[in-house]
């Protein structure tokens, strides 16, 4: 049951990351919310770094999809555990940015434990 349940679980976190990815094509005022301040999301050129951004988060989306599809529940948690590492480093470049509290623990921190605590399972089952 726990695996099953986490199993579910990653298939919303890869369409959650697919559509935050997608999010940054139709709202770049999104990229605000990402937790580094001052962010210039009318700026043409941080644009294009948006969309260098949105396009990760598409593909890492994506990878956890094809996974779910066709591999075994260990290859997902090793998968899930290794990208675990975006989360956490986005937290640190926020956290380096001088970002709020909010975004480097309750946003990116918080996801990089559920992947950590859904990846453990996974590699478990």
């Amino acid at each position: 049951m726990l695996t099953t349940t986490a199993t579910v679980l990653t298939g919303l976190l890869g369409v959650a990351i697919v559509v935050m990815g997608a999010r940054t094509f139709w709202a770049p005022r999104a990229a605000v919310g990402f937790g580094i301040p001052d962010t210039p999301t009318e700026d043409r050129s941080f644009q294009s770094w948006l969309t260098v951004k949105g396009v990760r988060d598409i593909a890492c989306g994506l990878f956890i999809l094809v996974l779910l599809a066709g591999a075994s529940t260990h290859l997902l948690g090793w998968f899930l555990l290794t990208a675990t590492l975006i989360p956490l480093g986005d937290a640190l470049i926020v956290r380096h940015s001088k970002g709020p509290g909010a975004a480097v623990y309750g946003m990116h921190g918080a996801t990089a434990v559920v992947m950590l605590a859904l990846s453990l399972v996974l590699l478990t089952a």
